[in-house]
């Protein structure tokens, strides 16, 4: 995809791989829009891109972890723009941070999965009409190779909590979310897809954690380009890759059912219309 003349959206991208992402696109000619929750960190990255002669990103701030953030997000982001080319679905927090006990969010759902998985369903809803008028056009969801079935009597995971389940949870959500949303855009020209995009990658949320990173910002990064960039992937549609390349997800993200089930309960807690 040239980038000349594109607008595109990554959550996330004040830090780690989303401000690895962001500078690259920025780099390429495209209008981009980074998110996060620190303007400090919004205007390093601004300042970055400025100074290597590129056009200044445009900065919006919003706390991911409450619904209302993410719909003024999506208002913003309807209001400013005529167009969106891209959406990268990149923000998220990790198995142990903030903490590894079981947290809530602005709206009383189990913070990982509001963070990693609802405020980007919901975003990505709401982001639609601009996304389809700008068709051909994209979705990118982070996801992870670490994913766990949903337990759909539990999902909130009231007993038992274990902060790697949790993220292991949402990331299979978001798989399920790319492949449920990929059938209804057919025809649309907007392509969806979801990608583990490198392991343990040296980023916050892995140190954080008390891991110690085994890849490169810059080996993620590139696999999220290559999904949102790359001509040999532009017919490619409701797949998930490990890296650069196709892979199987968990055997939950290939049942109907359990779609059906989690895309039913999402418009519900986020507040959308039902089917």
């Amino acid at each position: 995809m040239n980038m000349d003349g594109k607008t595109v959206l990554v959550t996330g991208s004040t830090d780690g791989v989303g401000r690895y992402v962001a500078a690259r696109l920025a780099a390429a000619g495209a209008k981009v829009l980074i998110h996060g929750r620190d303007g400090a960190r919004a205007k390093t990255l601004a300042d970055e891109i400025r100074g290597h002669g590129f056009a200044e990103p445009i900065f919006y701030q919003a706390d991911l972890s409450s619904l209302a953030g993410a719909r003024q997000l999506a208002e913003a982001v309807t209001a400013g723009h005529k167009r969106l080319d891209l959406f990268i679905s990149n923000a998220g927090i990790g198995s142990r941070s903030p903490g590894s006990e079981r947290q809530t969010s602005a709206d009383g759902y189990e913070l990982r999965f509001a963070v990693n998985y609802l405020s980007g369903f919901l975003l990505a809803y709401l982001l639609l009409p601009l996304l389809k008028a700008s068709a051909p056009s994209r979705i990118v969801n982070v996801a992870s190779l670490g994913q766990h079935p949903l337990d759909f009597d539990d999902v909130m995971l009231t007993r038992g909590y274990s902060g790697s389940r949790a993220y292991a949870q949402s990331k299979l959500a978001q798989i399920m979310f790319t492949i449920d949303l990929a059938s209804q855009l057919e025809g649309t020209g907007v392509t969806v897809n979801a990608l583990h995009p490198a392991t343990y990658m040296n980023t916050t949320m892995v140190r954080e954690g008390g891991i110690t990173p085994i890849s490169t910002v810059e080996q993620g990064g590139d696999a999220i380009l290559h999904l949102a960039v790359g001509d040999d992937v532009a017919a490619s549609s409701g797949l998930f890759f490990n890296g650069m390349r196709p892979a199987q997800a968990n055997p939950q993200a290939y049942d109907a059912v359990a779609r059906n089930r989690l895309r039913a309960l999402s418009l519900e807690l986020a507040g959308l219309p039902p089917d």
